[in-house]
């Protein structure tokens, strides 16, 4: 079974960056896909990024240009850079993991201000 922790996260102004990270632990040997996914208060959980062990990533249209996934297989990490963050980007970010079944980290929150 596959446990996530995830950092990063905070209060940042319009335009400015964040970087996200989750490392996998348990069984990270049998992980296919990591991603991000996020949910704002009122709406539901949407994918932000995902990547597949083999670097093949698949980014939100709201996103694209502005985000990057970035995973290391040997340290069985995920991070999300954050650039020219907008106020619609606020919400709770879960990095997830895809092994035959989906883990999810806690959760943490990003809220960019006007």
């Amino acid at each position: 079974q596959v446990q996530l922790v995830e950092s990063g996260g905070g209060l940042v102004q319009a335009g400015g960056s964040l970087r996200l990270s989750c490392v996998a632990s348990g069984s990270p040997f049998a992980i296919t896909t990591m991603g991000w996914y996020r949910q704002a208060p009122g709406k539901e959980r949407e994918l932000v990024a995902a990547i597949t062990r083999g670097g093949t990533t698949i980014y939100a249209d709201s996103v694209k240009g502005r985000f990057t996934i970035h995973r290391d297989n040997a340290k069985n990490t995920v991070d999300l850079q954050m650039n020219s963050l907008r106020p619609d980007d606020t919400a709770t970010y879960y990095c997830n993991t895809k092994s035959g079944s989906d883990a999810w980290a806690q959760g943490t929150q990003v809220t960019v201000s006007s």
